[in-house]
């Protein structure tokens, strides 16, 4: 739970470590806004990777470096070499997929810490924390209708999930970049810090997380990914297996201790 460790990773653009349970993945490319490029896709999927297999790591923080920009999106820059065609998107597609998949099936909780703009796929990526913090100038939106790409169903359906259809249809219609506080009221944000204080709240918010009972914490992810996908039976009844895990682990037999004697629990996911 106090390793700290560094990744070694094959691209530059992307950088983690691991810290007091709290395992931090920044997209390292400030000079394009931290635009997404493959490379980066690749990166992102070797580390949660890791992070999911990594007993060290309770919660999973993803930033952006420079300040500027939390994601501004895919690097455009690659559309002519690696996206021209149907034939190109597809190969593109399995290296992005990838990480998607781990930023959509990690089990244990992803916070978002967002500083600056967060558009495009970099909104994407923050609907798949489970929690996200802004600063007050972050900026957010979709500007897919600006540059005449299509929208995957399962982003649309994620953000529909979230603000609602009708929210939905505004983002994706008009293109528009809405304030921190319009994302906060509609359900894109959580916390709006200042710049200053944010990295601090969204590590003692992380502490806290970290020292809970990492199976229980799992559960619940769980549960609202399931209720968030309709509900599935094979889904709800792997959930259901999931809480008896929870009554019967030694952790719950901690916590119990712990209340009892009023002291701090030392969980251990098991």
């Amino acid at each position: 739970m106090n390793s700290e460790q560094t990744l070694t990773l094959q691209t530059e653009r992307m950088q983690a470590h691991i810290d007091n349970g709290i395992g931090w993945m920044v997209f390292n490319n400030p000079a394009r806004h931290n635009a997404l490029s493959l490379e980066m896709w690749e990166g992102i999927g070797d580390i949660l990777e890791h992070f999911a297999a990594n007993d060290d790591v309770r919660v999973v923080v993803m930033r952006g470096a420079g300040g500027k920009a939390f994601v501004s999106g895919a690097d455009i820059s690659e559309f002519d070499s690696a996206r021209a065609n149907a034939e190109q998107r597809a190969s593109y597609g399995v290296i992005a997929g990838r990480a998607t998949h781990w930023l959509n099936k990690i089990e244990k909780p992803l916070i978002g810490l967002i500083e600056g703009y967060c558009i495009g796929g970099g909104l994407a990526t923050a609907l798949s924390a489970d929690i996200r913090f802004a600063t007050p100038d972050s900026r957010f939106g979709i500007p897919a209708a600006k540059l005449g790409l299509g929208y995957e169903f399962e982003g649309l359906a994620k953000l529909a999930r979230l603000v609602g259809p009708s929210r939905a249809r505004d983002i994706m219609f008009s293109a528009r970049f809405m304030p921190a506080i319009e994302a906060k009221e509609m359900g894109l944000v959580n916390f709006i810090y200042p710049r200053e204080d944010i990295e601090n709240a969204c590590i003692d918010y992380a502490k806290t997380v970290a020292g809970n009972a990492p199976l229980t914490v799992k559960a619940a992810k769980a549960a609202l990914n399931a209720w968030e996908r309709g509900s599935r039976e094979d889904e709800v009844e792997t959930v259901r297996a999931m809480v008896d895990v929870c009554f019967n682990s030694e952790d719950y037999k901690e916590g119990r201790k712990a209340f009892a004697s009023k002291r701090k629990p030392e969980f251990n996911s098991r």
